[in-house]
């Protein structure tokens, strides 16, 4: 059986698809077949990271907007007005007003957010969840946060691109304080617990290359990431992965230095071409995604094509994890997303 854990649907799409012919009553990883895999329940995920988090609070409501202060002390206007019971999920892309880091200052305040030792930040009743998880027969994986991504976050992307030149001493600690909080971190499961691997993420790409240069990702993150890596590897973590949205062809030989080995979601139309990076690379790679999800807007032939063209040789060089290059859109039809899956598994059973 193909593993297919990594994928992402929009709420919108499961809304549609329930119209379409999807039970309500399900859980979609069971639903569709996915195999089993488990991501540790450690606050230390892609938006999770600050305890206790901001109030998430309203300041101003119109028909057309809202204007908020979420979790992660971002100020944000919303568009596209929400149903009762859905108030803190985005639907559709908003506009960043006002980020909780601006300089020295804010970052003291802020840091005190980010405490290893929060007894809240490990599961309740640790040393039966610590049995149960050691006699799985499924991978388990462990987040292990962001540098970039969580410092685009909380300072702004225009701020954060004007901070690596004009307060440099400030970007170098906070990186610093990043790297002894995230080992400090993940310290007590690593220690306990055999992880399958371990997961970065990043989003630090837009259609045509990084949102930094390869010269400053070396300056800045890439002894942030050695230093995380080698505690990893140390550990018995072979597998580590970064997710970053658009064109990361420039970054992942530095990946590839810092010893991060897997990439996700690889997308097409940012110009990704898993079998490029594979012929370029090697095996010593995992690729995970790369099926074009424009493809699943257009129908059947598209998706055929889409999947027959890239599927059987990627599965033939091993490490590969055929997945849709992000969340699946609410363009796509429930239809063709199952005929989508068909194709896959028959791949699978065809090798």
């Amino acid at each position: 059986m193909l593993p297919r854990e990594w994928q992402w649907f929009w709420i919108t799409t499961i809304e549609r698809w329930k119209n379409e012919g999807l039970p309500a009553d399900v859980h979609l990883s069971q639903f569709f077949g996915f195999e089993r895999m488990e991501m540790f329940p450690l606050l230390l995920g892609e938006h999770t990271a600050l305890l206790p988090p901001y109030e998430w609070q309203i300041l101003k409501q119109t028909e057309d907007y809202r204007i908020v202060i979420t979790e992660e002390g971002i100020k944000r206007k919303e568009f596209i007005p929400r149903t009762p019971g859905e108030e803190k999920t985005p639907r559709s892309m908003s506009q960043w007003l006002e980020f909780p880091i601006k300089n020295s200052t804010d970052w003291q305040k802020f840091k005190k957010r980010l405490n290893p030792a929060s007894p809240a930040r490990y599961p309740e009743y640790w040393e039966d969840k610590k049995n149960y998880w050691k006699n799985r027969n499924y991978p388990l994986g462990l987040k292990v946060g962001s540098f970039y991504g969580w410092l685009r976050d909380w300072v702004g992307l225009v701020n954060l691109s004007l901070m690596f030149y004009d307060n440099v001493s400030l970007v170098h600690e906070m990186m610093e304080y990043l790297e002894y909080f995230i080992i400090e971190t993940i310290r007590k499961a690593v220690e306990e617990i055999k992880f399958d691997f371990a997961h970065f993420w990043e989003d630090m790409a837009f259609k045509t290359g990084p949102l930094i240069s390869p010269t400053m990702f070396k300056e800045f993150l890439l002894p942030h990431y050695k230093k995380i890596t080698s505690y990893l590897r140390g550990k018995g973590v072979d597998i580590i992965t970064v997710d970053s949205d658009g064109n990361i062809n420039e970054l992942i030989p530095l990946w590839l230095e810092a010893d991060v080995n897997g990439f996700l979601p690889l997308e097409v139309a940012a110009d990704m071409d898993a079998i490029a990076i594979r012929k370029k690379y090697g095996k010593n790679t995992l690729l995970i995604g790369n099926i074009d999800k424009r493809a699943l807007i257009k129908g059947k032939e598209a998706i055929k094509h889409e999947v027959e063209s890239k599927v059987p040789y990627l599965l033939s060089q091993g490490g590969y994890l055929p997945t849709i290059d992000h969340a699946v859109p609410p363009d796509v039809p429930f239809e063709n997303y199952m005929y989508y899956l068909h194709l896959l598994r028959k791949i699978d059973v065809n090798r």
